[in-house]
């Protein structure tokens, strides 16, 4: 008796499903009513490239593994499945894996919460939605043996390490990318950042990279010495820019602007520590504009402690109750010590509406030290090159660029890879926000 039409249907559907790659990968797209969904069960996203015009949606913890090369077109969007704490979705580079996200000032590639349409649907304040972008180098870190376990990640994860002996490592390039909404705090020190950069060598671009909004650090950076230029955090929920671990690195043109009642450090420099990783941090900042929340917030401009160093210049510090903090702990390697040997400065910077505009109060230490230390701290302000004077910025209004350029002794490059300025702060002549970033969208 021949076959009714539809048992030659359930036939050759079920032999498709014996054809090879008919079954589904370990990490693989799923449908979803509105977009696929890309979820991790171990293989990572392979050697792919994520297009312009496509729903990218990731749920949980995505991993770029070792050997994998992620490619991402300017102009995409991707979009992250909402949750905290454990739940949070985060997209994670490996050791020995890369991205390449290239955008262009027209063309940036965003990486969102879920609910983003890139208008209106999210308050601009909005934090805490998803995780965040994490890239984990084999670059050195002070830790013992070089190497350590990031934050935020379960500790089952065996892809989760970072650091080893390779200052040149490469974990890719992002260029004029905007993270917005991002962050998660699973317990304390347990965090996902805005931008996490663990071990990551000198050979990754980092240039033209916005953190809009997150709940946590906007960029933390653990160790390892890759550079970043044209990097910009507004509203986030802890600290600006984080350094721990001993990065030495370089920075330029970085902008932090906190809100009302929000945020902590502008700056934190946490070095290694006496009894575990040798590294100690020089990294060196220059032409940064940091903008505070006045006497609403807590935290500083800069907090340099746990044996930290580091060079600041030529740069814009506004609207901060508390200045530049040192630690003294009476230790041969405390910040108080790397300033004293010539291995931490503070110089040639502006600073207006912060310690009320009264010089000898901008620089303070915090721990064990006597009377003359604190003196002789604080009275190295002027001699330094370090001015009280309003840089006629409108932090509250975005919009950074001073009327005029800030003009003052300026410290020089110590490196080629430095581009030379005439000029304090971030802005010169051309506002860099422009186009790309969420901010010059809030120009009013």
């Amino acid at each position: 008796m021949p076959m009714r039409f539809h048992q030659y249907i359930l036939l050759i559907f079920a032999l498709l499903l014996l054809l090879p790659g008919s079954s589904c990968r370990k990490s693989d797209y799923f449908a979803d009513e509105e977009r696929p969904v890309f979820r991790d069960m171990g293989e990572g996203t392979g050697t792919v490239t994520w297009k312009k015009g496509n729903d990218y949606l990731l749920e949980g913890l995505v991993f770029v593994n070792d050997g994998q090369v992620l490619t991402i077109e300017p102009g995409t969007v991707i979009r992250f499945r909402e949750g905290q704490g454990e739940n949070a979705s985060a997209l994670i580079v490996a050791r020995g894996g890369r991205i390449i996200a290239r955008g262009t000032p027209d063309q940036p590639i965003v990486f969102t919460a879920e609910k983003d349409d890139l208008e209106e649907a999210l308050p601009t304040g909005s934090k805490g939605l998803w995780g965040g972008l994490i890239l984990l180098g084999n670059a050195p870190v002070s830790t013992p043996g070089n190497e350590s376990y990031i934050e935020g990640i379960p500790p089952a994860e065996p892809r989760a390490y970072f650091g080893g002996s390779n200052p040149e490592s490469n974990s890719g390039v992002l260029s004029y990318v905007s993270i917005r909404h991002g962050g998660t705090n699973i317990g304390d020190g347990n965090e996902i950042n805005g931008l996490t950069l663990a071990g990551v060598g000198k050979a990754t671009e980092i240039d033209y990279v916005e953190v809009f909004s997150n709940a946590d650090d906007g960029v933390e950076i653990f160790g390892g010495n890759v550079n970043l230029r044209h990097v910009a955090v507004w509203g986030c929920g802890d600290d600006a820019f984080d350094i721990d671990m001993g990065w030495s690195g370089f920075g330029q043109f970085w902008l932090a602007v906190q809100e009302d009642f929000t945020g902590s450090n502008l700056l934190e420099i946490s070095g290694g520590s006496s009894t575990g990783g040798s590294l100690f941090p020089h990294p060196w900042i220059l032409n940064a504009t940091f903008a505070g929340n006045g006497t609403k917030g807590a935290g500083f401009c800069a907090e340099f402690n746990h044996n930290a160093g580091g060079h600041i210049t030529n740069s814009l510090f506004v609207n901060k109750l508390n200045g530049i903090s040192l630690e003294a702990t009476n230790l041969s390697n405390d910040a108080y010590s790397q300033w004293t040997s010539g291995n931490l400065t503070v110089s040639n910077n502006h600073f207006f509406d912060v310690a009320e505009n009264i010089p000898s109060a901008v620089f303070l230490l915090s721990g064990f030290f006597t009377p003359t230390e604190q003196l002789q701290w604080s009275n190295s302000f002027t001699p330094s090159g370090n001015l009280i004077n309003d840089p006629l910025i409108d932090p509250e209004n975005f919009r950074f660029k001073p009327a005029e350029k800030i003009r003052g002794p300026l410290t020089s490059p110590p490196s080629p890879w430095f581009q030379i300025t005439d000029f304090r702060g971030a802005f010169g002549e051309s506002d860099w926000l422009n186009g790309w970033t969420k901010l010059s969208q809030l120009v009013k």
